[in-house]
């Protein structure tokens, strides 16, 4: 099985990483930075515009630069079946 992973963004250093994604919806977002004993996990939520998810870890604020309609859509895409048991 292969690990998802997303490139998120330090907001302070404007440097780039890829985490691996533990659980993916699309109200929150839960990656692993780090590898082995000194890896943490980090929720990232949309931001109040929608259109990046914002999380903070060891006292750095990360943005993975995708909108919740983006991701939703990508959630779709990888099982439909989920699209027809939600409920607005």
């Amino acid at each position: 099985m292969k690990n998802e992973t997303i490139t998120v963004t330090n907001t302070e250093s404007g440097q780039s990483m890829d985490v691996v994604v533990l659980n993916k919806r699309a109200n929150q977002i839960t990656v692993v930075i780090g590898e082995g004993i000194h890896s943490v996990q980090c929720d990232l939520t949309p931001s109040k515009n929608g259109q990046a998810y914002v999380g903070s870890v060891m006292g750095r604020e990360i943005v993975f630069n995708r909108s919740r309609e983006q991701v939703q859509a990508d959630l779709d895409h990888v099982n439909p079946a989920l699209k027809k048991s939600r409920r607005f």
